[in-house]
C-alpha cells in the first residue's frame, strides 16, 4: 500500500506533523491510541472521518519510517 495518498505534512497544520489527509489527526496521536490498547475498530468508530485504508496507510507509513533506521540494542539491567 502507498501511504502517500492518505498521509501528508503541512507546516500550517499541527506544526507540520504528519496527519491523515483532510483531518487534524496526527500519525503520532493515532499510534498513541493503538499503543494504549485501542483497536482499529474503536478508532474507526470514534473518528468516522477515517477509513480502513487510511488506518492501513498509518502502518505503511510507520513501517517505511523505521525501515532504514539504525536500531540500537537495549540491554536490560538486572535489578536487585
Amino acid at each position: 500500500m502507498s501511504w502517500h495518498e492518505y498521509i501528508h505534512s503541512d507546516p500550517s497544520v499541527l506544526a507540520g506533523k504528519p496527519v491523515i489527509r483532510g483531518t487534524r489527526l496526527s500519525v503520532e496521536f493515532l499510534l498513541d491510541l493503538l499503543s494504549e490498547g485501542w483497536t482499529g475498530r474503536q478508532i474507526l468508530d470514534n473518528y468516522p472521518q477515517l477509513s480502513p485504508d487510511a488506518l492501513r496507510a498509518l502502518f505503511a507509513f510507520a513501517a517505511e519510517c523505521t525501515r532504514d533506521e539504525f536500531v540500537r540494542p537495549v540491554s536490560r539491567r538486572a535489578t536487585g
